[in-house]
């Protein structure tokens, strides 16, 4: 019996501390990002919990909402740049479709998305062949990006 309450007590010591580093983890990783940013989302996205990553001098918080995955890139002062959500690759134009199909020789759109920045402008996002193609909400291409 003795064995047995000191195999509990061994079990339990475990899950306590592996739950501290687990805490201590996520703590981590937001305190990299500025409280302003932060500060920021949860005012834009109250309640939702985002995974950060930096992007150059900005940080982008990726989260699912309403069943779709969307990033925000913020800048360091919390000032949002842009929100990116996915679409489905036959949501984007037709004009888009006719762009890859000429300029990228027999290549599929992998991942498409609308961004919208603050002042209103939307762009669409299409993932070709390791780049990011940039279009305008009326399917004029802008530029493309390595992803």
């Amino acid at each position: 019996m003795k064995k047995y309450i000191a195999l509990a007590v061994c079990f339990f010591s475990i899950s306590q501390f592996c739950q501290a580093q687990k805490s201590d983890n996520s703590s981590r990783l937001n305190a990299v990002v500025p409280q302003v940013v932060i500060e920021s989302f949860s005012k834009d996205y109250s309640g939702i919990n985002a995974k950060w990553d930096k992007e150059n001098a900005n940080y982008e918080a990726n989260f699912k909402k309403n069943g779709k995955s969307i990033s925000v890139l913020y800048d360091a002062t919390g000032t949002k740049l842009e929100t990116e959500e996915d679409i489905p690759v036959t949501s984007l134009l037709q004009s888009v479709h006719d762009y890859v199909a000429s300029h990228y020789n027999g290549k599929k759109i992998q991942e498409a998305a609308i961004i919208t920045r603050p002042n209103g402008e939307v762009n669409f996002e299409a993932e070709v062949d390791g780049m990011d193609l940039l279009f305008t909400k009326q399917g004029q291409f802008i530029k493309a990006v390595k992803d």
